[in-house]
């Protein structure tokens, strides 16, 4: 019989439309608290994009993932019983193409591939680093670690706080407008709100120019909706970074049943991924990761 194809697309969405549903937002909580970011333990490299949220749906105590090859290559065995994770992975080729006139040209298109792999709590016959889960100076300076983040930001727009009772930023002036800390719940709820804007401020033409900001249809429209899940994410992955984990971002709920919507519609089935994947790049940006060949991508799409 053959095999049936599964489009690791449909696998996300699929996924991620189920949390939804069960009123779970997948990224307000991208990792557990005090887990740390997922990461292949044979190669060391942390995973991005959307398989931070896929990895993070599974709440697993150890940050450190293996495929069963890397098991088997380092004598251990995945315990009976377990289930793997999906992770995807993009990857480029390159295929020829001729023209109308018979001359040659080289196109590159993308494909995904999907795969498994284990977490270290479904594994045997390897020692893991213990994971520390005291309290830590880190943890407990979440605020200043924040402060940190958005003082180390490359090119920022202009912020200013108390101007307007609502966060929102303007790309026309290139501001930011931030009520008072005091009318929020906590420090904490205020930084996520102003990581929120902060990614949005990435997609500007003079930074990665995002089409999703630059071509913006309006509250409602799905283009907008595509870049408030771009903000939405990457707020949570900036607060994971300084352990700020409970998502208090006000607007949320406002936006999930509309999310479920274009989710579901099976035109926009890559539309998670590539949100996700946006999001990543979003907080390289800000924290100043991305290679400076790669900080203005043009017309870079979601």
């Amino acid at each position: 019989m053959k095999k049936q194809f599964v489009d690791p697309y449909t696998l996300v969405t699929d996924a991620i439309i189920a949390q939804l549903e069960k009123g779970v937002v997948p990224w307000r909580c991208p990792w557990r608290r005090n887990v740390g970011r997922p990461r292949n333990f044979s190669t060391g490299q942390e995973y991005r994009g959307v398989n931070v949220l896929m990895l993070g749906l599974r709440q697993f105590a150890s940050p450190y993932w293996m495929t069963w090859r890397q098991v088997q290559e380092r004598g251990g065995n995945v315990k009976k019983g377990e289930h793997g994770s999906l992770v995807i992975k993009f990857g480029k080729f390159k295929m020829k193409e001729q023209d109308e006139k018979g001359s040659e040209t080289q196109k590159r298109l993308a494909y995904l591939k999907g795969y498994k792999v284990f977490n270290a709590t479904q594994i045997e016959g390897i020692e893991f680093p213990a994971i520390d889960t005291s309290p830590n100076t880190e943890a407990i300076n979440r605020i200043a670690r924040a402060k940190e983040i958005v003082k180390g930001m490359p090119s920022p727009p202009t912020i200013r706080v108390g101007r307007y009772a609502e966060a929102c930023y303007r790309p026309a002036t290139e501001t930011i407008d931030m009520p008072e800390m005091k009318r929020f719940e906590s420090g904490e709820a205020y930084y996520l709100t102003l990581f929120h804007e902060l990614v949005h401020a990435t997609g500007h033409q003079s930074r990665l120019n995002r089409r999703s900001l630059v071509e913006s249809d309006g509250f409602g429209g799905q283009t907008y909706s595509q870049e408030e899940l771009v903000a939405e994410m990457g707020a949570a992955f900036l607060g994971a970074e300084v352990d700020i984990v409970v998502d208090d971002h006000k607007q949320s709920a406002a936006y999930i049943q509309n999310w479920l919507a274009v989710l579901k519609d099976k035109d926009h089935k890559r539309w998670i991924v590539q949100a996700a994947n946006q999001a990543s790049r979003a907080v390289d940006f800000i924290r100043n990761r991305l290679p400076a060949q790669e900080q203005v991508v043009e017309s870079a799409t979601v």
